[in-house]
């Protein structure tokens, strides 16, 4: 009996032990759960905000770029060549050369785009927490850069500086800058304003329609009346034209004068390369008063051609978009092959095409064309127009030949014409 009341008495003490651990923690979860409510009562709500409110990038970022583009970092010197997620910081440089142009975004939503042969520099792209006022900053050092601006809140700043300007731009503006080699300047306005302050401090608003240049000593011209470029009128971008009995053909090239501004003659270049690179240029015309011209003898290839316009003052436009066009063989009536023609529709009327034939062929469809890559397989998108119910695929390999295919668009595959 007395081992058993022994044994009775140490498992009393163990449970009234634990119940006074329990007390004690018990205590001092209160004091925790006490203080807390203190703090949110003095502070508020420290987590208030987790989950609502999203920062702003970090740095601008790159939407699209070509040729070749590098950015110089401002804090190692390092030069690399950008990616789809680099950012660019304040500080570093991008630069262009004669085959590259960039655009960037910046921290208002205002774009850049960066031309051949330019360096800018990105000196600020701050943003607050709440993303309503921000600081934008860019130094055109050399070339040719435009901007466009969206609405901007009170208190946004978007500054552009030249070697002999600095202009704050206004939201909704469009303008472009440029710095040349022989140390003159220009600024163009196409829409918005641009208040502009020269080098000896004199301030001038500019607005849609006007040009400006800057003379080597920093000194702002009077405001002309902008020229605008010439449009491309034929041939059509990515037409065909075939040669003669010598090999070659002769292409007649006609464009539109300038909507705004008087042209006193234009000048004319024809490229293989879509950059007009020096080594690429294949004809290159200028003082011309027409606005045509017949670029002869030109061998078969792909070819790229564009015009600019120059004003009597001196004044130069933008070089017109370029368009593409194809000198080709007739061709010895060879069928072009084409296999495994598929149509996927994506949403709505926009489907896409795949299919195999040689590498090198060239697939056209519905005025969209692309070269077959050395893996053979193929992929373009397209839209079809309403109540359509098949599309024409045309393969043209690099001798002319050209071979016409009917395909369904309701999945089952047709033959050619």
């Amino acid at each position: 009996m007395a081992n058993t009341s022994n044994r009775f008495a140490f498992d009393w003490w163990v449970i009234q032990k634990r119940i006074v651990y329990l007390l004690v923690a018990l205590v001092v979860l209160c004091g925790l759960a006490g203080g807390a409510a203190v703090y949110v009562w003095k502070y508020g709500n420290p987590l208030r905000n987790v989950g609502t409110t999203i920062k702003p990038p970090g740095g601008a970022r790159f939407i699209s770029f070509e040729g070749d583009v590098r950015v110089i970092r401002a804090a190692t010197r390092e030069t690399i060549v950008p990616g789809g997620d680099t950012e660019l910081f304040p500080g570093d440089t991008v630069q262009t050369q004669a085959s590259g142009r960039a655009r960037v975004s910046m921290a208002d939503g205002s774009t850049l785009l960066v031309r051949p042969n330019s360096t800018i520099i990105i000196r600020d792209n701050a943003s607050d927490d709440n993303g309503k006022k921000t600081n934008v900053h860019v130094v055109v050092d050399s070339g040719q850069m435009s901007v466009r601006t969206e609405n901007q809140p009170a208190g946004t700043n978007n500054v552009v500086e030249t070697p002999k300007t600095t202009s704050k731009i206004g939201e909704q503006t469009a303008a472009s800058f440029g710095v040349k080699p022989e140390g003159t300047e220009e600024i163009r306005i196409n829409s918005g304003a641009v208040e502009t302050t020269s080098r000896s401090g004199e301030k001038t608003t500019f607005r849609a329609g006007d040009y400006v240049a800057i003379n080597p000593s920093g000194t702002i011209s009077r405001p002309q009346k902008l020229l605008d470029m010439p449009l491309l009128a034929e041939p059509h971008d990515l037409q065909r034209v075939f040669v003669g009995g010598n090999n070659a053909a002769n292409v007649s090239l006609k464009w539109l004068r300038p909507q705004s501004g008087t042209a006193a003659f234009y000048r004319v270049e024809v490229a293989t390369s879509p950059f007009f690179v020096a080594d690429g240029i294949v004809i290159g015309r200028d003082q011309l008063a027409s606005t045509e011209f017949t670029a002869n003898d030109l061998r078969p290839g792909v070819y790229f051609w564009r015009v600019r316009a120059t004003a009597a003052s001196g004044q130069a436009s933008d070089w017109s978009d370029p368009k593409k066009f194809v000198i080709a063989a007739r061709g010895t009536g060879s069928n072009v092959p084409v296999s495994d023609l598929a149509a996927e529709r994506l949403h709505g009327s926009v489907y896409l095409i795949r299919g195999r034939s040689s590498p090198g062929t060239t697939i056209r469809i519905a005025g969209r064309e692309m070269l077959v890559p050395t893996a053979g397989t193929f992929q373009i998108q397209t839209t079809a127009p309403a109540g359509i119910g098949e599309i024409t695929v045309e393969a043209i390999d690099p001798q002319g030949n050209i071979s016409p295919y009917r395909l369904s668009l309701s999945g089952n595959r047709s033959g050619r014409d």
